[in-house]
């Protein structure tokens, strides 16, 4: 499990990305670089990442379940996922 602080920022960050998402897009558009460089750090959608919603777990995300691959083994062998069983041939 990731320590709830790291789980906090990163749902800080997303905040500060959502806000300045159109100044962003403004100032990119206008080519004022420097009135990007005076925007937050953590106003830049490239600082965010991924994390499990289980877990927090930042390693191993499948994007299209949102949860670590640890998990997702672990819920797909209990039949938790829906469509979702182990495969064999």
């Amino acid at each position: 499990m990731a320590k709830e602080s790291m789980k906090a920022r990163e749902v800080k960050r997303a905040r500060c990305v959502a806000k300045y998402a159109e100044k962003r897009k403004a100032l990119k558009e206008a080519g004022d670089y420097e009135g990007l460089q005076k925007l937050p750090r953590n106003a830049n959608p490239i600082r965010m990442h991924n994390r499990c919603k289980i877990t927090g777990r930042p390693k191993g995300y499948m994007r299209q379940f949102g949860i670590s691959r640890v998990k997702f083994r672990e819920m797909a062998n209990f039949g938790l996922i829906p469509g979702v069983k182990k495969a064999s041939w």
